[in-house]
């Protein structure tokens, strides 16, 4: 019997596995937020100029994780500016997911890696994300792979707390 593994392609975000796996990203932290089932207006609204658009090279990258060739999840990076401190280029770690029915198979953790040698493709040598405080599953996993709370980089009205890794 063959061993189903995990595999990582970049990808646009506007292919119908990557929409489709955007569109359940937002769907699942917009329904956390507010306590009930987003609707899929307010999911399309959620995605209109999300910016997602400047995840592809030269600003930035975006994968689809498949666990046995079928679409499991995603995430993206984009390049930031050297953080004035002259520790080096920053990429920022964003719209990373896993469908529920894929978690705790590892793949999490690949995802990061394959997102951490994308940034590192593109120049960076940090990453840095923000979250909220209630997405305790992702904050757990950021920690468990070496990321670490740091002041604050960026505000905005979901923005609660914020990590960095040294790449």
């Amino acid at each position: 019997m063959a061993r189903v593994t995990w595999t990582f392609s970049p990808e646009r975000v506007d292919t119908p596995d990557a929409t489709a796996l955007r569109r359940d990203y937002y769907d699942e932290v917009a329904s956390r937020y507010w306590k009930r089932p987003a609707t899929a207006a307010e999911i399309d609204a959620g995605l209109a100029d999300d910016g997602a658009g400047l995840l592809a090279p030269p600003t930035g990258d975006f994968r689809v994780a498949r666990f046995g060739g079928e679409p499991a999840g995603c995430g993206g990076v984009l390049l930031l500016d050297d953080g004035g401190d002259g520790g080096g280029v920053r990429a920022e770690l964003t719209r990373v997911y896993l469908r529920p029915a894929f978690r705790g198979r590892g793949g999490a953790g690949a995802l990061l890696a394959e997102l951490e040698d994308a940034a590192r493709a593109l120049g960076a040598r940090r990453m840095v994300l923000n979250t909220r405080l209630d997405l305790i599953e992702a904050r757990n996993l950021y920690a468990r792979h070496g990321y670490a709370e740091i002041p604050a980089y960026c505000t905005g009205p979901y923005v609660e707390v914020w990590y960095g890794k040294e790449l």
